[in-house]
Formats: structure tokens, sequence, C-alpha cells
């Protein structure tokens, strides 16, 4: 593509007095006032053709980026001919803000810079199209080509931070003494036979053994590793509204990569789900420490829905998948009654197999309108609507807890502490 730089339009534009004052001083040769406007057409002509070149260009973008942490993106770029300058510009995408344009001085034809951008909300931001353009040696007309890049980057949370909150959340119950070495006497995975001491579980007193040494011998136990953990996160309408500026989903996601970081670090297995009106994402089972890069990948495939959840159906596919005893983590929100009764029928149905522990976050508007005293008749009718909204969602959560679900209802800063905590609580009794 090839089109005049503002240079050459305003050497044109100039052209039109002098033609008008030529026509004016000299009516019958009218005509030389058109030497202006022909030399510069003659002039733009001929810095298209000694501009002329083929033009290529790469970017390296990482394996995955963290939102809100700026990204620096090297760019490489080829221009064949005597171009010396170029531009450079990546098409637009909404999860990425900054400054997309790029200056950049080439010799010999190559050039190199780096562009800043910053990830505004996770998910899979798209660079599809790179755009160079660069003048003339007379710098009257820009050439412009479109490449190709179909290159994609996943956005994920801050995994930084999530490592520095894991590890003192780790280090803390460690001193604590719930995750001391294999919890002996925690578990139900036999571990060895020991001479019986005061203090022990006399219920774990083997009387055959006992017999044949002549004293009494007691089964120690440590905590059963392995088991198998499923964040099942509701990524529909009602879980893409934003709490304090960022949408509920993320919450739920930084809160279960902080946990399967954990989990993983204890040597348990984890798989990630995401469904809204049908299941989206559904990952097996990974463990060791190293599989929680695949668990970011994962994340990053969690998408913003405006769909209503539809319970029965995820839920049932979801446990179709499981094969053995398992502790699911959901992570939803409710507003409707109806829904909500449809999530604990299929919560109910979990129950008969498997550990299920739901999590949701305190709607904190609804409480600031019931707490704060009304100015007006307006308010009055807001407060009332709002405890009718809340006693129905303290209804429902007092409905999972008879049914023996775990409940974890935390404010929007500190849920992915207290899912840890109460996932270190699960295991430390021997519930998964």
């Amino acid at each position: 593509m090839i089109y005049p730089t503002r240079m050459a339009v305003l050497a044109a534009a100039i052209g039109a007095p002098v033609a008008l004052l030529v026509a004016l001083l000299f009516p019958g040769r009218w005509y030389a006032g058109l030497g202006w406007p022909l030399a510069v057409m003659v002039l733009v002509a001929a810095d298209a053709l000694l501009g002329r070149g083929r033009a290529s260009a790469t970017l390296a973008l990482p394996h995955a980026a963290s939102v809100g942490v700026p990204l620096r993106v090297p760019v490489s770029v080829t221009i064949g001919g005597r171009a010396r300058t170029a531009q450079v510009a990546l098409a637009p995408d909404p999860l990425l803000v900054g400054d997309d344009r790029l200056d950049m001085v080439l010799s010999d034809g190559r050039g190199r810079g780096e562009v800043v951008l910053t990830p505004a909300r996770r998910g899979t931001a798209r660079i599809d199209t790179i755009w160079v353009r660069w003048p003339g040696p007379l710098a009257l007309v820009w050439r412009q080509a479109r490449i190709a890049a179909e290159r994609t980057l996943p956005i994920l949370p801050d995994v930084d931070a999530i490592r520095r909150q894991g590890a003192q959340v780790f280090q803390r119950h460690a001193v604590q003494g719930l995750l001391a070495q294999s919890d002996r006497g925690d578990g139900t995975d036999f571990d060895a036979l020991v001479e019986f001491r005061s203090g022990m579980d006399r219920r774990a007193i083997d009387w055959k053994q006992s017999a044949r040494h002549l004293k009494l011998h007691a089964k120690e136990y440590r905590t059963e590793r392995n088991s198998q953990i499923v964040f099942a996160i509701d990524a529909g309408r009602q879980m893409s509204e934003p709490v304090a500026g960022i949408p509920r989903v993320d919450r739920a996601v930084s809160a279960a990569l902080l946990t399967g970081w954990v989990a993983l670090k204890l040597g348990d297995r984890v798989a990630l789900h995401a469904f809204d009106s049908r299941p989206r994402v559904a990952s097996g089972f990974i463990g060791g420490s190293g599989a929680f890069a695949e668990l970011q990948q994962l994340a990053a495939g969690i998408d913003y829905s405006g769909d209503e959840t539809n319970y029965t159906f995820a839920l049932t596919m979801m446990a179709a998948r499981l094969t053995r005893r398992s502790m699911i983590v959901l992570f939803t929100e409710f507003t409707d009654p109806t829904s909500a009764d449809f999530m604990v029928r299929a919560v109910a149905r979990l129950l008969k197999t498997h550990l299920v522990l739901v999590v949701v976050l305190r709607d904190e508007e609804l409480e600031t309108i019931v707490e704060r005293a009304p100015a007006a008749a307006a308010d009055v009718t807001r407060a009332v609507t709002a405890a009718a909204l809340l006693r129905d969602r303290r209804l429902v959560l007092l409905r999972l807890r008879r049914l023996g679900v775990h409940v974890i209802e935390s404010p929007y800063d500190q849920v992915a502490e207290r899912l840890v905590e109460g996932y270190v609580d699960l295991k430390r009794r021997s519930l998964l």
C-alpha cells in the first residue's frame, strides 16, 4: 500500500495559491501555474519507485503473561531497499493496553525494538496482524505492509504474587504443625507398627501383633496423599460481574491457582473444570510440583460468559469423568432462588460419592445497602429488597450445610487464603 506523507500533502496544498497567483498575474500563461503540482506529483512517483522493497516482521511473545504486569515484547523488522526508518504497529486487542506503536531506525534494512504492553484482564490475547510502514528517500510517500502474525498470548493471574502468598501460607501452616513432614497420626493411610505409648489411641492397638511380641503394639497412620482435587469454576453471567473492579471469576481463578499450588506441593492431584450453560474447560488430573505451569495454561482458557449457569448439566458431566472419590471445590454465585435450587439438587447428588466444598464471595454491596441509614423513601425500598436477597442467600447456604457440604463465604480479598485454610483443615482431618 502506497500513500502520500504529510510533507507531500502540504507541498501540493502550497501549489494551489501559487497557481492562482500565476493565473491572476499572467492570464495568457495560466497553465504555467500547473508546474508546481505537476512537479510534486513527479517527485512523489519517483519517491514511490525508489522506496520500494519487501518487508517482514517477527514478534517474540512469551509463553504467558500476568495481569497488570507490563510486558516488553521484542519486534524485529527487515525491509529491502533504501529504507532508513520504519514504524511498527500491532493490531489492537482489548485484553492488551499500552503503546502498541514503535519507531525504529534501520541499519542495512534491519531494525529491532520493544513494544510495552500491559495485560488488562485474564484470557487469551490474539495478535493477528503487524503493520509496518516506511518512508521513501524523499519522505514524500509511505509504503505500508500488512504482515500476518497469528500469535496468541495466554494472560494469567499474577503468578509471582500467587507463589509469594502460597509460600507464606505454606510456611505459616507448617509452623502450626498442620503440614509437618508426613502428618503421622492424623490420617488413615497405614505407615508403621510401633510400640504402644501412653496417649495413643487404644483403637489403633493391633492385638495379633501384640500377642506375638508379648507387648502392646499399635498401628501408626499418616495423612493419605495422592488425593484428587477438582476445581469447578462457574463462569456464567453472575460470576462475570465485577467485585471491587475485578470479575468474580477472576477472584475464583486466583484462589484456585493458589490452592492448586499448595495441593501439588503436598502430593495431591488437581483437575480444573469451568462451565456456564455447558462445560467449557474439562481437564484431566495432573500431579507434581512441575505441573503448576500446566494448571496456569488451563486457567487461561476460562473465558467470561453472559450465559446462565446450568448446574445440572455441568456437574453431572463432571461427575461422570470421576472414577474415584474426590474433593470438588465449587466456585459459584447465586441470586435467583430457582437456579440456587438446581444447584443444591446437583450438589446433593455429588455428595453421595464425593466431598464437596462450595466457595462464594460475600455480597458486600447488599450488606452495605442494608446497614446504611435510609435518607429517602427509595432507600427504604432498596434496604428491604436487599435484606430479602440476603435472607434467601443465607437459606441456600444453610441448606447446603445441612446436606453436609462444606461452605466458605469469604470477603473478596481473603477468599484465596480462606480456601487454602479450608483445604488444609479437611486434609488434616482425613476427610478427602
